[in-house]
């Protein structure tokens, strides 16, 4: 109850304060992309139950002769990559916070797709609600293999506490301003997690597909 106030009364100051940055972003991304300005897409929540997350659009709809969509190196813009420096391009997120969707601090929401692909221990990190930035992401963010990004997320989940959430928002601040462990070499986030599960019946190793686990393809309505 304490932390879901906490975040309640936290993104709403936050909303109040950054709504300026907020729309003058959301402009510049208006006419140096294009629209829609917001990229949409369901994620996995608490308990994986899905909910629409928002971040800034960072991404063109490019596509190759084929019609498919090009890779996403290809398709971040000069902007957007600045955007994902600084992480600006989760401000939205914010709103999410508010609506009692996400949390400040907890595991990243990943794939839907995602679901079936993880061990049992590594589907504990759905026991909590997910956040905007996490254990794993002050230890090593992007640059992590998906193996100690899971261990990072269930270690959160047995040791949560509120300490522990300001903690991790400080050292978030600290790699924000250092724009570290941003993606893994050879690709714009991370490669995609091809799981353990029924569903893949695979080892675990990365695919040959880059997957932009921040979540900038195109918008799924």
């Amino acid at each position: 109850m304490f932390k879901r106030l906490f975040d309640f009364f936290f993104s709403l100051l936050l909303i109040m304060i950054l709504f300026p940055v907020i729309l003058i972003l959301a402009l510049m991304i208006r006419l140096k992309i294009g629209s829609p300005v917001f990229f949409k897409q369901e994620r996995p929540g608490y308990k994986g139950r899905p909910f629409y997350f928002y971040k800034f659009r960072t991404m063109t709809d490019e596509v190759d002769s084929e019609g498919k969509l090009l890779d996403d190196e290809k398709r971040l813009t000069a902007l957007g990559r600045r955007l994902r420096k600084y992480s600006l391009d989760e401000l939205p997120q914010i709103f999410n916070v508010l609506k009692g969707e996400l949390s400040f601090v907890g595991p990243r929401p990943l794939l839907m797709s995602y679901l079936g692909r993880y061990k049992p221990e590594q589907a504990r990190r759905h026991d909590v609600k997910p956040g905007i930035t996490g254990w794993a992401q002050v230890n090593g963010r992007n640059a992590l293999t998906w193996e100690e990004k899971f261990t990072l997320d269930v270690w959160y989940v047995d040791h949560q506490s509120f300490g522990l959430d300001l903690r991790i928002l400080w050292m978030t601040l600290l790699k924000v301003l250092k724009a570290e462990g941003i993606s893994q070499e050879g690709f714009s986030t991370m490669p995609e997690f091809m799981g353990y599960g029924p569903e893949t019946g695979t080892t675990g190793k990365a695919g040959e597909e880059s997957v932009d686990i921040k979540g900038d393809r195109k918008s799924s309505k």
